[in-house]
């Protein structure tokens, strides 16, 4: 290190004044002594001295300016700005700047996507009437003999080539509308899950009556072109579909899709319903018929829906509930509820005498409750009894809570192969408008437990009222399969179809229920981006207040390199996204279906979470008439409140248009591709192209978006000489300048490469698999936001994520367009080029040479980065590194490379912390349970354990196995649980679960341009320099490097950390009840129904021999 003379003497003389006070002293000892607490003396000072290095301020200043220039310079060169900013300030004087008005458009976007909806609900009215009209006149045949097309098994052969039965030739083509899938638009075909029967008269009946849904499906799709997915799910367990695709079974061969399990058809087929689920867990319930219960309740769990209100109790000697957070209540039967019980139910254990008597009076008492305080859904209310026996009398519990009325309903399940208490378990179902199902294998678990929902159905069935049902959000499985993202999310519409014979009337028959499918994307294309602004967007959400579609909402996450749906994906509420409403006043307002304006200041993120914008948005929001959701738009002030309209001659625009280094934004709608079948293939360029040529003038287009988009055509043209100019340019271009770039609000898109893509180190930049930069359905570019956010005319630098690109820095800059005193963004341009290209010019800069003039230099001169004694950095407004002299710290925050200095940084406010949530995190499960595992205490121990595993798989296969269905196949069934015992042996630590996270982000306060201080670090100081680069987000940092304060001062990161509840909130936020819009309908009695239908069971008689061997090695080995 070189530093000033008067600063070298000094050092000098005191290591000389050192020397002369040890010759003073005597003894050889004495004078080692001496010796060392000298050396020792010396060290201190001279690193006192060290730790009070000067760096000059007004060097750093220098060169920061210095920087600035030079950065500024080269990206105005390669980007244009300039030339782009005039072009649109010549027009400022033709063009006409109006206001948004987020009130009528959030008005008009509904009413179009209400017209879009009621057209899929006519189409499912139409299948729900011909259903009907063709069960009328369809007359039962035992005995027939029928073939259909099985989803499984067309286009297969067996072994000798032919084709199998159910099976042949379907013709199956590729088709753009349905995402490119093989499907047949001429013919429906039937899917049936593999424990039906398919050729169970039933079935055979039910799909020849169904025949003619064909013509009425093929019928709907030429009325309406946007018509996806049409089907219809029968009671007996089909699924018709149109159009006919393959079916692809699982991983095991098998079809485990039953359409009556899908939320469409259980919301359709029953009213919102009030469930109380009562379990035996005595000592008689061990062994399989406690995993039959277990299978039970999580089916029954899977037949429910937002609209439900659930709860749980065990009973054996005593009554408690599953979850004691939800005593004396019940919850939502949401996803988040619904899984939460299965693990409780999953570890729950059996003890004790079954006393029933309790548990059926705490289930009357929890329903007449909600009933009383107006909880729950209000509507039908229904008690599960899962039990093995039943022996107490419960006449007077009937008589004090339910008779004469019998409001609740008692649905019984009798559980393993013992009759003996059948008809008191019987009875209790029949004696309270209920169902009695036996289930002696798992196998019947599926089939029985539907049977409830028909007998919810009645009501509805005998009224032939059709309520039309809408669901939450869900992810189509087949689409997921195929990764299909862009079709990912959507919701259904369904009705109920009913028997309208006479003669079965009092019995309530439903015959399934008809549907068809909408993607939430395609909705959300009637609310248009670009009438939005830059951070502007439009959401929907339930009468729960359950989020359908938003731009944050994430429903995927990443195990491993798998892409897996969240496990409450479709329970996402919009407080959780739209967190800074902290009072949930839109959400009440959105819920209730009001109609209104409300503001927010808002923190939102933006680059993967990494940086922060601070916006003052303006919530617009409305109903969607006959439909249960909610639309709200957002409208964000300053450049989101304007919009301009400039006109140019379609032949203008039409020849800018057609450049090579334009592209317009493929996800949006310029011109509808989708309604003729014959426009399908076309892009969105090609159908713009074709319709203002004339040659399909009946495309329907967005004419508002076409004249924007002309208009920034004609004005960017001259961006394509510019940077062709460049190009050709005999001095060449500067290595490691790889594209310019440019983005207008129209969705438009110019771009020149000026690396080839051998040499291209940001091979993936605006390309179609760079979302982040490009334009989408839900967000403009990430470079076009940030921009926005900035001075225009000043570049903003940054570095995206490593895990993504290289090392490379993109540079942008927004462009306006004044008119009077509204301003409105046009667009942003900018240059991507490698990072190489400003760090040379950057260690060019920061290194004062050696003949420098030092004389009125207070501190190190020359000061150079290139010395050890300094570390020099380059830093983003957000803390991100850019420049350093170790390579791997580009990219990274700099509280992690130097957690004292950003310390310091913050704690004198030239940075400050901003705290973000994110309540769609997800979270390695805590491994805070306690092993049950018995401890091999002897060989002889281990040896009977191993017999004991072996001995009770054998005879759970025995049990479970039907021997009747030997002889009878069609009565097969896969008796698999619906959980793997593999996973119980997957470790807690590698499995995530849903949580919440906050993490930090930081942003620089730019009324601080300069600062610098010393940092005490223990027997050293460190001094740095701060200083704004000018014209720029960036910051220039001279640190002392010979002074480490790493162990006073930890490393800051931005790593997000899970937000914990202690066990009194935790329960109070699972208890909430949030408020909600309740469906308008409901059918819960009808004085015509015939309850005297309520279930019988069939007796499977069990080998003595197999029963007396459960009994005689489960008390053996024990």
């Amino acid at each position: 290190m070189q530093i000033s003379a008067a600063g070298g003497m000094k050092r000098g003389s005191l290591c000389k004044a050192g020397n002369g006070s040890k010759s003073d002293r005597s003894g050889p000892c004495r004078g080692t002594l001496m010796m060392l607490v000298w050396i020792i003396l010396f060290s201190s000072v001279c690193l006192m001295v060290d730790g009070q290095m000067k760096i000059s301020p007004e060097t750093v200043q220098q060169w920061a300016v210095s920087f600035g220039k030079e950065i500024a310079a080269l990206s105005a060169k390669y980007s244009g700005a300039k030339l782009l900013q005039k072009k649109y300030k010549d027009v400022e004087g033709v063009v006409k700047m109006e206001e948004v008005n987020g009130e009528e458009l959030v008005k008009r976007f509904a009413e179009e996507m209400e017209e879009m909806l009621g057209r899929k609900m006519k189409s499912v009215k139409r299948l729900a009437e011909a259903a009907e009209d063709a069960d009328l006149y369809h007359e039962y045949n035992e005995t027939l003999e029928f073939e259909y097309y099985n989803s499984m098994l067309i286009n297969t052969v067996d072994e000798n080539g032919n084709p199998l039965p159910l099976g042949g030739e379907f013709l199956l083509e590729p088709n753009e509308h349905f995402n490119k899938l093989p499907v047949n638009t001429q013919q429906s075909n039937i899917q049936v899950p593999t424990n039906v029967y398919n050729r169970d008269p039933d079935i055979l009946n039910g799909v020849y009556m169904s025949e003619a849904l064909n013509d009425v499906f093929i019928e709907n799709f030429q009325k309406d072109p946007t018509l996806t997915w049409q089907y219809f799910g029968s009671s007996t367990g089909f699924f018709r579909l149109y159009p006919g695709i393959q079916w692809i079974p699982d991983e095991n061969g098998v079809s485990t899709f039953d359409c009556r399990n899908r939320n469409w058809y259980i919301q359709a087929a029953t009213s919102p319903k009030d469930v109380v689920i009562v379990v035996d867990v005595s000592g008689s319930m061990k062994g399989l018929r406690l995993t039959i219960a277990k299978h039970t309740i999580n089916t029954i769990l899977d037949t429910l829906g937002e609209n439900d209100f659930v709860n749980i109790i065990a009973y054996s000697d005593y009554v408690r509930y599953v979850e004691p957070c939800f005593k004396g209540t019940l919850v939502q039967a949401d996803l988040d509820n619904r899984e939460h019980f299965k693990l409780l139910i999953d570890g729950i254990h059996v003890k004790g005498e079954g006393k029933v008597k309790n548990a059926m009076k705490e289930s009357f008492r929890i329903l007449n409750e909600a009933a009383t305080l107006g909880q729950g859904s209000l509507c039908n209310q229904a008690i599960m009894l899962i039990t093995d026996g039943a022996m107490e009398d419960f006449q007077d519990v009937f008589e004090e809570f339910n008779w004469p009325e019998r409001r609740v309903r008692v649905f019984t399940y009798l559980i393993g192969r013992e009759m003996t208490f059948a008809e008191n378990v019987k009875w209790i179902a029949c004696n309270n408008k209920g169902y009695y199902t036996h289930i002696s294998t798992l196998a019947d678990v599926q089939e029985n437990v539907m049977e409830y929902l028909h007998v919810l159905s009645r009501p509805m069935v005998i009224n032939h009222d059709h309520d039309i049902i809408w669901t939450e959000a869900y992810m189509d499985s087949v689409l997921f399969n195929t990764q299909a993202q862009s079709l990912l999310l959507m919701t259904s519409v369904a009705m109920p179809v009913f028997s309208k014979k006479k003669e079965t009337l009092s019995h309530g028959i439903l015959l399934g229920v008809v549907g068809t499918d909408v993607a939430l994307k395609e909705l959300m294309r009637l609310a248009p981006r670009y009438k939005l602004g830059v951070h502007g967007y439009a959401f929907l959400i339930t009468n729960n207040g359950y989020i359908l579609s938003h731009p944050d909402l994430r429903p995927l996450y990443k195990e491993g390199k798998k892409l897996k749906p969240k496990p409450n994906y479709n329970s996402v509420d919009l407080s959780e996204a739209e967190w800074e409403d902290t009072e949930e006043k839109l959400r009440t307002a959105m819920v209730k279906g009001d109609t209104g304006t409300l503001s927010l200041d808002v923190r939102t993120s933006v680059d993967k979470g990494r940086r922060v914008l601070f916006l003052k948005n303006d919530y617009f929001y409305t109903v969607i008439n006959e439909t249960p959701f909610s639309l709200g738009i957002v409208l964000t002030r300053g450049y989101g409140q304007y919009i301009f309209i400039g006109n140019v001659s379609v032949e203008d625009g039409l020849h800018d248009l057609l450049a090579p280094d334009l592209t317009i934004a493929s996800e949006w709608t310029y011109c509808e591709t989708d309604i003729d079948p014959a426009h399908r293939k076309l892009s969105q360029r090609q159908a713009v192209v074709q319709y203002l040529t004339g040659k399909e003038p009946d495309l329907k287009c967005d004419v508002q978006l076409l004249e924007q988009t002309l208009f920034d055509a004609v004005v960017t043209a001259p961006m394509e000489a510019y940077w062709t100019a460049l190009m050709l340019n005999t001095s060449g271009i500067d290595e490691g300048i790889e594209t310019a770039f440019l983005g207008t609000r129209s969705g438009l898109m110019r771009f020149q490469r000026y690396t080839g893509i051998e040499k291209r180190v940001a091979k993936s930049f605006l390309t179609s698999t760079d979302k982040e930069n490009m334009f989408t359905l839900d967000h403009f570019p990430v470079w076009y936001r940030r921009a926005a956010e900035y001075p225009a005319g000043q570049f903003l630098y940054y570095m995206p994520r490593q895990d993504i690109r290289g090392r490379i820095v993109i540079t942008t800059t927004a462009v306006t367009v004044t008119v009077g005193k509204k301003t409105a963004i046009a667009g942003a341009i900018g240059v991507q080029m490698t990072l190489e290209v400003i760090e040379s010019r950057f260690w060019a800069i920061v290194a004062q040479p050696n003949d420098t003039d030092c004389s009125n230099v207070e501190g190190v001169c020359p000061l150079r980065c290139d010395s050890l004694d300094v570390e020099c950095y380059v830093i983003d407004n957000n803390g991100f590194v850019l420049i350093s002299r170790q390579r791997n710290n580009a990219g990274r925050f700099f509280g992690e490379v130097d957690g004292s200095v950003m310390a310091t940084l913050i704690r004198m406010g030239m940075f400050k912390r901003v705290s973000l949530f994110d309540y769609q995190a997800m979270c390695k499960m805590h491994s805070h349970s306690v092993s049950n595992a018995r401890p091999l205490l002897s060989p002889f121990y281990g040896l009977a354990s191993a017999l004991k595993w072996f001995l009770s798989n054998f005879l759970l296969f025995l049990l479970e196995f039907n021997i009747y269905g030997f002889w009878h196949t069609e009565h097969f069934a896969d008796a698999k649980p619906s959980f793997s015992v593999s996973s119980a042996h997957k470790k807690k630590g590698d499995i995530l679960q849903p949580c919440d996270t906050e993490y930090p982000s930081f942003v620089y306060e730019p009324s601080v341009k300069e600062t610098n201080s010393i940092i005490k670090c223990g027997r050293c100081q460190k001094m740095f320099v701060v200083q704004q680069i000018p014209e720029s987000n960036l910051l220039m940092l001279v640190v002392q490097a010979d002074c480490d304060c790493s162990r006073q001062h930890a490393p800051i990161t931005m790593e997000p950390k899970e937000v914990k509840y202690n066990a009194s909130v935790k329960c109070d936020r699972m208890r909430s009840q949030k408020i909600r819009r309740r469906p308008e309908s409901c059918h819960a009695y009808h004085p015509q129904e015939n309850a005297d239908d309520c279930g019988g069971a069939s007796f499977i008689s069990l080998s003595a021999s197999i029963f007396f061997m459960c009994l005689t090695f489960s008390a053996l080995f024990s």
